[in-house]
C-alpha cells in the first residue's frame, strides 16, 4: 500500500493562507447546517399530531424517518466521494438537504413531510465527507485543527440550532423552520460549488449495490428496533423479529463483503485494530454526547414545583446548552495541540476523562441554571476533544483512497451510540418516575441514573481507548497497515 501523502504546500502558501481558511470555514459551515436540520424540528415535535392531521404514533415517523436516512447513506455517501469524487457527494448531499427542507416547508401532511424529512437524513455524509477533503486538500500543518473543527461542527449545529428553533417556533409558522433550512443549505451548496476543490485522491471502479442493499436493510431493522421499541414494547415480536433480522442480514451481509471485489465497506481495512478500537470508542461517546442532550433540556424545563425542575421555557433551555457547541469549536485548536504533541490517542483518553467528570459535577449540580451550564460546557469541552481526536486516528491507519468511507464508517458509530441512549434514557426515565398533579414525571434520580449512565460510557470509552495501537513512526508499518508519514497525527507510546 502506498504511503500517505499530505497535499504540498503550494509556494508562498502558509497555513494562514486565505484560500485554506475560506476552505476550512466553508466546510465547516456546511457541517453546522447539516447538524441544525437534527434539531430544528424539536419545538415542534410535541405538536405534529395536530400539525400534520396523523395519529401521534405515525407522526413520529418524522423524526424516525431522518435517523434511518442518515444511517444509510453516511457510509454509502462516502463510499461513492472516494470513488466518484468527494466534492461532488457533499454538493448532491446539500441539494439533498434544500430538497428535503423545501418538501417539508410545503407539506401539511404526514407523507410528505417523511419524504422530507428523510432527504434531510440523506445529507448527512457531510461531515465526514468535509473531513476528508480536508486530508486531500489542506496542507499538513493546517489538517488536525481543522478536522478537528469539522467534526465539532456536529456538536456546534446541534446546540445552537435548539434555542434558533425555539425562537423561530415562536414567532413564526412552523414551516418557517424548513424555509430557513433550506436557505442555509443553499447558500452552503453555493459557497462549496465556489470555493473548495474537488479531490483527485479517488478509488474508481464499481459501485456495491448488493451490498449497499444488504447494509441498508441492516441498519434500518437494527436502528428501527431501537428506536421504536420503547413503543412496540422490548418484548414484542416486531421488536425481536427487527432485532433477530438485523444479526442475520448484518452476518450475511459481512461474509458477502470479505468475498467481494471491490466492497462498499472494506471489512479487512475496519478490522485493523486502531480502526476498529476507535470505532468502539465512538459508539460509547456518541452515547455520552445524546444523554446530556436528552436530561437537561428536560431538566431546565420541568415545573419548580417538582423540587427539582427550574421551570425554564424551551427557548431558555436552549440558549443554556447554545454554550456547549461553542465550547466545543473552541476545544478544536487545543485537541489539534495534544494531538500533535502527545498523538490523538491521549487527546482521546483526556476527552473521556472529561466527560466521565462532567457528567459527575452534573448528578452533584442540577439545582440552578449556571450549575446544568458549567456541567454541560464541561462535557462538551471533553466532546469535543474526543470528536477531534476520531478522524485523525482514522485517517492515521487508512489509506487515502479509503478516507471517505472510513471516516463515514466512524461517524455512523457515533450515530449508533447516539440512538442506543435515547432509547436507554427513555427506558429509565419511564420506568423511574414521580407524582405530579394527576401526571407522572421522570424523576431526579431518574436523571441521576442517566448522567451516571452517560458517565459510564465515558469510563467505557476510556478503557477501549487503551488498546488503540501505539505509535508506529514512518517506514515502520506493519504488514497490513497504512504508513504513516508527516500528516498524520502519531499514536503516543503504550
Amino acid at each position: 500500500m502506498s504511503p500517505v501523502r499530505p497535499r504540498p504546500t503550494q509556494a508562498g502558501e502558509s497555513p494562514t493562507a486565505p484560500r485554506t481558511n475560506v476552505v476550512v470555514a466553508v466546510l465547516a459551515l456546511g457541517g453546522i447546517v447539516v447538524s441544525l436540520m437534527q434539531t430544528l424540528v424539536i419545538p415542534i415535535v410535541p405538536e405534529l399530531p395536530e400539525l400534520l392531521h396523523a395519529p401521534a404514533s405515525d407522526a413520529a415517523w418524522a423524526v424516525t424517518a431522518t435517523l434511518l436516512a442518515a444511517a444509510v447513506a453516511t457510509p454509502v455517501m462516502g463510499r461513492l466521494g472516494d470513488m466518484y469524487g468527494k466534492r461532488l457527494m457533499l454538493l448532491t448531499s446539500m441539494v439533498m438537504l434544500v430538497a428535503g427542507s423545501v418538501t417539508a416547508a410545503l407539506s401539511d401532511t404526514l407523507a410528505p413531510m417523511i419524504v422530507g424529512r428523510a432527504l434531510q437524513g440523506l445529507a448527512s455524509g457531510v461531515i465526514p465527507l468535509g473531513i476528508s477533503i480536508m486530508r486531500d486538500e489542506l496542507p499538513a500543518e493546517r489538517l488536525g485543527s481543522a478536522t478537528a473543527l469539522m467534526s465539532a461542527s456536529l456538536g456546534v449545529g446541534g446546540a445552537l440550532g435548539l434555542p434558533a428553533a425555539a425562537l423561530l417556533a415562536d414567532h413564526f409558522d412552523w414551516h418557517m423552520l424548513f424555509w430557513t433550512s433550506a436557505a442555509l443549505g443553499a447558500v452552503a451548496a453555493v459557497l462549496v460549488l465556489l470555493f473548495v476543490p474537488e479531490s483527485s485522491v479517488r478509488t474508481g471502479g464499481r459501485f456495491d449495490l448488493p451490498g449497499a442493499i444488504g447494509m441498508a436493510t441492516g441498519l434500518v431493522c437494527l436502528l428501527l428496533a431501537i428506536s421504536k421499541g420503547a413503543d412496540w414494547g422490548w418484548g414484542s415480536g416486531t421488536t425481536l423479529g427487527l432485532f433477530a433480522a438485523a444479526v442475520v442480514v448484518l452476518i450475511a451481509w459481512g461474509l458477502y463483503e470479505l468475498r467481494a471485489a471491490q466492497p462498499l465497506v472494506d471489512l479487512r481495512t475496519t478490522a485493523r485494530r486502531q480502526v476498529l478500537v476507535t470505532n468502539l470508542a465512538s459508539v460509547a461517546f456518541g452515547f455520552s454526547m445524546f444523554a446530556m442532550s436528552l436530561v437537561l433540556p428536560q431538566l431546565l424545563q420541568l415545573p419548580r414545583a417538582t423540587g427539582y425542575g427550574l421551570g425554564k421555557s424551551l427557548l431558555d433551555a436552549g440558549l443554556v446548552m447554545a454554550p456547549t457547541g461553542l465550547v466545543m469549536m473552541a476545544m478544536a485548536p487545543v485537541s489539534a495541540f495534544i494531538s500533535r504533541t502527545w498523538g490523538p490517542k491521549v487527546t482521546l483518553m483526556c476527552g473521556a476523562v472529561i466527560v466521565a467528570g462532567g457528567y459527575g459535577l452534573s448528578i452533584v449540580m442540577m439545582a440552578a441554571v449556571w450549575q446544568l451550564l458549567v456541567a454541560s460546557c464541561v462535557i462538551g469541552a471533553g466532546i469535543g476533544f474526543a470528536y477531534g481526536a476520531m478522524p485523525a486516528l482514522i485517517m492515521g491507519a487508512v489509506d487515502p483512497s479509503e478516507t471517505a468511507a472510513a471516516n463515514s464508517l466512524n461517524t455512523l458509530m457515533r450515530s449508533i451510540g447516539t440512538s442506543t441512549a435515547s432509547a436507554l434514557a427513555g427506558v429509565i426515565l419511564a420506568h423511574m418516575t414521580t407524582a405530579f398533579g394527576a401526571t407522572r414525571l421522570p424523576s431526579e434520580n431518574g436523571f441521576k441514573t442517566v448522567m451516571a449512565v452517560g458517565s459510564g460510557a465515558a469510563v467505557l470509552a476510556l478503557l477501549v481507548a487503551v488498546f488503540i495501537p501505539r505509535r508506529v513512526g514512518a517506514g515502520e508499518s506493519p504488514v497490513g497497515e497504512a504508513q504513516v508519514t508527516e500528516i498524520e497525527l502519531a499514536q503516543p507510546g503504550a
